[in-house]
């Protein structure tokens, strides 16, 4: 409720009477005058302050909704969110890049409208704060809008750590969950690559945040946005400055809780009807290339090598996966395209590449959008005058030819597929369609989708490219290629047929390697990609650390329970014959056990959009210990599975969520209650506790 402007008289006191009453009285009267004079002065003076301070309240409610408002603190210069009948405070935003200290009138700018508080800070902002439609009566929703009077103003606004856990948002190199411990500058809220920016975002991200209050921050997809984290204080959203009048808006929306939140906000954030990718590949491992790649003769023997090998040790069923510059040197074999048209018939007869020498294993060719000055694709378009056509560009200011937008990828300098392009992406399907065939590939994996090569240069992308336009158009294209295909980024795209491959891993125990591959499951399903293909292995980025077989097996045990299992090092040249035996128990056990509750749950992911990876607090929700607990998922409701990512460690303790409910661990038949903790859990390297409930 708005306090309105108090009405004070302002009539005086006349002097005259006093001063010509005080020169009659005597001596002691004046004293005694002058002594009560003193008292009323003090208790006036006290009287004042006391006034001051009741009216000057430090906090300050601007805007009332059905179960909760927003409040205005004066000490912190703060929007406060907070719920009603309990008074609880669910988030804190620190307001930046205005003179936050001063506080807003008692009266703001559209208070004839009850679902409306506005306020401008004169010469630089202005604040518009409404009631918004909630998705669901248990929700309700605020519109947030800054907007800038001048183009020097950078808008800021901080969301306090304290006392709240967040999730969701950007992935990042050593992922965490939650995002409270992690750190990064502000920088352009783009998907990234690890290897070209190793503290940038990565490749994975959405404009969602969820607070473990019950809280959800939705930024809207127009608004040019950098984010920054700073350790277990607070996350900051941010417009850049010297952009004239563009606002930053984002949704605050608050639930019972952080289940419930998620329920009611996250799941719908694709906004479209979800489509299920070829769930044959979940069954299938996939057994990535490492013999050489010399030439094309080369790699159709180490397919064949690799192929025989796989089948003398039972592991016969699964997916060769070529990398990008094998797929080259056999793509260039079977229909070059420096070759002349009238030579390629002869040249596809003798060089022609037959996949039944791999069966019953399945081929997985590897493309990406980029392509080096030097080949041919991109010399050809320099010479017919279709740079801009074909590769992204810059345009002149004062006509003239356009330029090539040059970039480096894998080490080479590069030219990156033009998609706003109808011509160019009608091309590029249309070989990606044709090298399908020609190599009887079943999977297409697509690198380099992520990033915007225009900010990457600092230079203004255009209109259709800013943020991750790139990622989103690009991805409703491969779309269109069938459900079999594999992209290695996300943005506004979890609702298409599409695997997203998970970025890199180190070989080792850190958050970088194995303590963050749980921390990204939960990552990608709470942002609506369930469908991933998490790092081979034992991890494919190397590490100073030689090959341990036991992080190999517990990484194996970790992603027997995901969706893909992918080796880029066979356990037969890392490890002995009990991890090679291992190995075949755990793909017997992803195909029995894991793939039938991933097809179960992804009906419900097509109807409601829930995660399939889910964290503690899914089943806990108003339980602070579920909200920090990273080394343990669900899938769905009913299966929790807390692996050992911890060297040397064979036992640890693991939280049961879901009071009231019962759970089994499958190794021993035990039963527990949920809502507990099991300390000093045993978990022998042969072993991975799963519990059913």
């Amino acid at each position: 409720d708005r306090t309105m402007p108090l009405a004070r008289p302002t009539g005086q006191i006349p002097d005259a009477a006093w001063t010509s009453g005080f020169r009659e009285m005597t001596e002691p009267w004046k004293g005694a005058v002058g002594c009560l004079g003193v008292a009323v002065f003090f208790a006036m003076t006290i009287g004042i302050i006391s006034w001051q301070a009741l009216e000057q309240s430090p906090e300050e409610w601007v805007l009332r909704g059905r179960t909760g408002g927003m409040l205005w603190e004066r000490r912190r210069g703060a929007l406060l969110l907070r719920v009603l009948p309990s008074g609880r405070t669910v988030a804190v935003i620190a307001v930046g890049g205005v003179p936050a200290t001063e506080p807003p009138p008692p009266r703001d700018r559209c208070w004839h409208d009850g679902g409306q508080f506005c306020y401008t800070w004169e010469e630089d902002a202005e604040l518009r704060l409404s009631l918004e439609p909630p998705p669901t009566p248990a929700t309700e929703c605020y519109g947030v809008r800054w907007t800038p009077l001048r183009p020097d103003v950078m808008l800021k606004d901080c969301f306090s750590m304290a006392n709240v856990s967040w999730y969701g948002g950007a992935s990042i190199r050593a992922q965490r969950w939650p995002l409270n411990s992690a750190e990064s500058h502000a920088q352009p809220f783009v998907s990234g690559d690890f290897s070209k920016n190793p503290v940038g975002y990565g490749p994975v991200l959405e404009r969602y945040f969820l607070g473990s209050t019950g809280v959800t921050v939705t930024v809207a997809p127009d608004v040019p946005l950098f984010l920054s984290l700073e350790s277990n204080r607070h996350f900051c959203l941010e417009t850049p400055a010297g952009r004239a009048a563009v606002p930053l808006r984002y949704l605050l929306c608050v639930s019972p809780d952080v289940a419930a939140a998620h329920r009611h906000m996250g799941s719908q954030l694709a906004g479209q009807a979800r489509v299920l990718p070829d769930t044959a590949l979940l069954g299938s491992p996939i057994w990535q290339y490492y013999g050489p790649a010399g030439s094309a003769a080369k790699i159709k023997r180490g397919l064949k090598s690799l192929a025989k090998k796989l089948k003398r040790h039972h592991l016969r069923e699964g997916v060769l996966a070529l990398g990008e510059r094998c797929t080259a040197i056999l793509a260039a074999a079977v229909r070059p395209d420096h070759v002349p048209s009238e030579r390629r018939k002869r040249h596809d007869s003798t060089h022609a590449w037959d996949p039944s020498l791999i069966k019953p294993l399945q081929l997985s060719i590897t493309l990406s959008p980029y392509t080096s000055i030097a080949s041919p694709l991109f010399l050809r378009s320099l010479r017919d005058s279709e740079v801009a056509s074909y590769w992204l560009s810059l345009q002149p200011r004062f006509g003239g030819c356009s330029v090539p937008l040059l970039t480096t990828w894998k080490g080479q300098l590069c030219a990156r597929l033009n998609v706003t392009s109808k011509a160019a992406l009608s091309w590029y399907l249309a070989r990606a369609r044709h090298l399908r065939q020609a190599l009887g590939a079943t999977y297409m994996v697509f690198e380099g989708a992520e990033g915007n090569a225009f900010l990457e240069q600092a230079v203004p992308p255009p209109a259709e490219l800013a943020g991750d336009q790139y990622t989103g158009v690009l991805a409703a294209a491969l779309a269109t290629l069938g459900n079999a295909t594999v992209i290695s980024a996300g943005a506004r795209s979890s609702h298409l047929p599409l695997f997203v491959q998970m970025s890199p891993l180190r070989s080792d125990w850190s958050h970088a390697g194995l303590k963050g591959v749980i921390p990204s499951v939960l990552h990608y399903s709470l942002l609506g990609y369930n469908f991933f293909i998490p790092d081979a292995v034992g991890g494919s980025l190397d590490s100073d650390i030689p090959g341990d077989p036991e992080l190999y097996v517990r990484w194996l045990q970790i992603v027997t329970f995901l969706p893909v299992m992918a080796f880029s090092t066979p356990p037969w040249l890392c490890c002995d014959a009990w991890v090679l035996n291992l190995t075949r128990q755990c793909i017997q056990r992803h195909r029995d056990f894991v793939v039938p509750l991933l097809i179960k749950y992804s009906e419900e992911w097509l109807r409601l959009g829930y995660p399939i990876f889910r964290p503690a607090w899914w089943l806990s929700p108003t339980d602070p210990t579920a909200f920090t607990i990273e080394d343990e998922f669900l899938i769905g409701d009913e299966v929790l599975v807390a692996p050992i990512t911890e060297k040397g460690q064979t036992w640890r303790d693991i939280y049961l969520p879901g009071e009231g409910h019962l759970w089994m661990d499958t190794n021993t038949a035990h039963v527990f209650d949920g809502g507990t903790i099991l300390r000093n859990y045993s978990a022998s390297l042969a072993e991975v506790p799963v519990f059913v409930k």
